[in-house]
């Protein structure tokens, strides 16, 4: 968004690439220009107050309800923001955007897994992520078709409509319902869900009393709050090692999306690759989470962030096939890891506190991802600096990794006494989350 020179009546733009910015909407530039990335910082904030928020008031009053707000939330604030009037009034709403854009981002992949047995869990949560890959992949095509600002916010808001009225056919978790002791719900929605799937229903299983019994052993008496994740030694843990991992995840994940120099590519180009290698990124998560596991799976792909990153420092700058090759595989295991900790995450903290652990973990996540960009300032201090620091965060964050329970073979824990089963991990091979194991 380039500006030549000063006339009588105003700036001159560049208008090659883009048609209208919101840089060229009320000047941004010179001693202005901060304001233009400051718009980023404004949505970024807005996503760690949402995570934390959606987190924590989803486990409180339910799934379906908030993600409806969340929908309708994004909806109204995006198209607020393509038709704001002042730079003041486009910050104030990309914000709330970010806000509630968190929601549902924290929302729909624990609803979705609340629905899902054991050996669905997998393919389901990897299918869903492919979803965002092809977001990637179109938003290359559609910013490429449309250069006007306004309209390009328009164009990538409206998705959210058929979002909000396939609300309709989704149901409130089951899991959350019998924890909040609303068995007739529940029930409703059990044989709502046995019917679609054309399986014979058992009444003696589904009976009101033996789901009350059910309710009763899961029922929350206290409201879930962020305290609940440091309380006892195993969630302690558990919440600890996931802030590390997702604070590394989202930081070498978005260090890396900004380090594109030396790629010889525009926007477009850039944004269209990095969209594309995701998708064998997604079947390598799939085919590894199936046969190694979810915690070998997210060391190993973190792993494989730190070593692209240590080989593009050895690469020189004439190299740029070589430069570009390491940079996509770095890309590609970064996506790879994203993908990991989302189902990984969703699977170690109980029904009762899901929401609200991956809200606080979405939350250190957006900082990572949020900080990002400063690293990059780094090469003012030494060129290689950057590319050190994603690197070795996202080593340490393979190493903590490790330290989690695996959960392959694992249903999904319902109550903290099911996650406080079993005592800290002996072994990194052997020891699985201690819930309800399923023997096939």
């Amino acid at each position: 968004m380039g500006f030549e020179e000063l006339l009588d009546q105003g700036w001159e733009y560049d208008r090659s690439e883009f048609s209208s910015t919101i840089a060229t909407e009320w000047d941004l530039v010179c001693e202005q220009k901060g304001l233009n990335r400051a718009t980023s910082s404004c949505f970024f904030a807005g996503v760690l107050v949402g995570a934390v928020a959606f987190g924590y008031l989803s486990d409180r009053f339910g799934r379906r309800r908030l993600l409806l707000v969340a929908y309708v939330s994004s909806l109204v604030m995006g198209l607020v923001s393509a038709a704001s009037v002042s730079y003041i009034m486009f910050a104030i709403t990309r914000t709330l955007t970010g806000t509630a854009l968190a929601g549902f981002t924290v929302i729909v992949i624990t609803l979705e897994l609340e629905w899902l047995d054991v050996g669905h869990r997998t393919v389901a949560g990897v299918l869903s992520t492919t979803f965002w890959t092809v977001g990637v992949m179109l938003l290359a095509l559609v910013g490429y078709l449309i250069r006007d600002w306004r309209w390009l916010l328009v164009a990538v808001t409206l998705p959210c409509v058929p979002g909000i009225l396939s609300l309709w056919w989704v149901p409130e978790s089951a899991r959350w319902l019998l924890t909040q002791g609303r068995v007739q719900e529940a029930r409703r929605y059990l044989l709502c869900c046995a019917r679609l799937n054309e399986r014979p229903v058992d009444e003696d299983s589904l009976s009101l009393e033996t789901l009350s019994k059910v309710a009763a052993g899961e029922h929350v008496v206290q409201r879930p709050s962020y305290l609940d994740l440091f309380r006892t030694s195993r969630l302690r843990h558990i919440s600890l090692c996931c802030m590390v991992v997702w604070f590394a995840v989202n930081f070498s994940y978005y260090g890396q999306s900004l380090d594109v120099s030396g790629l010889g590519l525009n926007i477009y180009q850039t944004q269209l690759l990095f969209g594309a290698v995701e998708l064998p990124a997604k079947l390598l998560v799939y085919l590894s989470v199936r046969h190694a596991g979810r915690r070998l799976t997210l060391a190993g792909t973190l792993l494989g962030t730190a070593l692209t990153l240590g080989g593009r420092l050895l690469v020189s700058s004439e190299m740029v096939a070589w430069s570009t090759t390491l940079a996509v595989m770095g890309k590609g295991f970064s996506e790879s890891s994203f993908t990991t900790v989302y189902l990984f995450t969703s699977e170690l903290y109980p029904t009762v506190l899901r929401q609200t652990g991956m809200g606080l973990t979405a939350l250190v996540g957006r900082l990572g991802g949020s900080l990002a960009p400063l690293a990059a300032l780094l090469d003012g201090v030494w060129l290689s600096l950057p590319k050190i620091t994603y690197g070795g965060i996202a080593l340490l964050a393979a190493c903590t990794a490790l330290l989690l329970p695996e959960t392959r073979h694992a249903q999904l824990p319902e109550t903290i006494q099911d996650v406080e089963r079993k005592s800290a991990p002996s072994s990194l091979q052997d020891e699985e989350m201690p819930m309800k194991l399923i023997h096939n």
